[in-house]
């Protein structure tokens, strides 16, 4: 006899229903397996780059390390006690102290000062090559969405720019080391990099654009050119705002790959060191555009895996890309926080 709460549609036990559990928590396993790896990759950056960063008095932040430029390091003794400087605050000591040109120190380059030109250089990169990318992008994406008819041809762009999405990002710097730095005589350069970068993430924007113009129904198409708009009123009045948190999205995904590419900016935009920031000592304004910078991640493979390694140089590291990753999060913040307020804007 059956238990009263027994149904026929309750699940049975079976093999099947086992292996359907086991598969759950594999799942599940994998998920959280993945999220402890990347909870410890990011706290073992925080932990160790958090005292340079950081400090114990007030403001509670290392300014130096945010307004200073890249600086080697002196380490010696004098007077019975250990001394650090930068090669500023070393030269003016030995100027004010007579007895300190015989003292013996060890240098270490890149680590003292700060990484301000580097976070200027990064911000600049991001922002030009982002602007580009989705200008081009969107154009794009609205051409092939709004415009184009469904062709061999224009099946075959799609399934290049899918392709495209696959390059590894060393391709994309020689092509910008070809193209713009040799061909184009743009030299290393904030212009170079900004092409060379924008082109890396067009792919994923041009999909993720088009992806969102599909998604506005047709009926707001319709009934904007029924009403006597033309098509471009239609696309820019009616379609395009309520694809705008989509688009957006498209930019969040290219802000984290722009900011941490290494390989396109060594070969375009990027110098180890840089003792001008880009807007100092021009001659005219379009020389803004036609110089190199420093910028974070490549300052982070320099300290990295090009100087000799010690305890000195690891803190700058840790602080290098602890800041890196805050500044990435900021730009992704920000991005999510206007497409939210769209999204919130534009229903439908």
């Amino acid at each position: 006899m059956t238990s009263p709460t027994a149904t026929h549609f309750a699940p049975r036990p079976g093999l099947g229903r086992t292996w359907e559990r086991g598969a759950l928590w594999l799942f599940r396993v994998a998920t959280y397996f993945i999220v402890l790896c990347g909870a410890f990759v990011f706290g073992q950056i925080f932990w160790r780059g958090a005292p340079t960063v950081f400090t114990a008095h007030a403001p509670f932040v290392n300014v130096a390390f945010f307004t200073e430029a890249p600086e080697s390091l002196h380490v010696f003794a004098y007077q019975g006690e250990k001394m650090e400087l930068g090669d500023r605050a070393f030269n003016a000591f030995k100027a004010a102290h007579a007895d300190a040109g015989a003292i013996k120190d060890d240098s270490y380059v890149y680590s003292a000062g700060g990484i301000f030109p580097c976070i200027v250089g990064t911000m600049l990169l991001v922002a030009g090559s982002m602007g580009i990318a989705l200008f081009l992008g969107v154009s794009s994406a609205i051409y092939l969405n709004e415009y184009a008819r469904d062709s061999a041809f224009v099946r075959f762009i799609r399934l290049a720019i899918l392709n495209l999405a696959g390059v590894p990002s060393i391709v994309f710097g020689l092509f910008g080391f070809g193209m713009f730095v040799i061909f184009f005589g743009w030299n290393v350069s904030l212009l170079a990099g900004w092409f060379t970068l924008a082109f890396m993430v067009l792919p994923v924007v041009i999909t993720a654009s088009e992806e969102s113009l599909k998604a506005v129904p047709k009926g707001f198409r319709e009934g904007s050119l029924a009403l006597g708009a033309t098509k471009w009123q239609t696309i820019r009045k009616n379609v395009l705002p309520y694809a705008l948190p989509g688009i957006l999205t498209s930019s969040i995904l290219g802000i984290a790959r722009v900011a941490g590419e290494t390989a396109p900016i060594m070969f375009t935009a990027a110098y180890v060191v840089r003792d001008k920031l880009p807007w100092e000592g021009l001659e005219k304004w379009t020389d803004f555009f036609f110089q190199g910078v420093m910028a974070l991640p490549y300052h982070i493979y320099v300290v990295s895996s090009k100087i000799p390694q010690n305890e000195y140089t690891a803190r700058v590291q840790y602080g290098t890309a602890f800041v890196f990753l805050l500044i990435v999060a900021l730009i992704a913040s920000t991005s999510i926080v206007l497409r939210s307020r769209l999204r919130n804007r534009y229903k439908w």
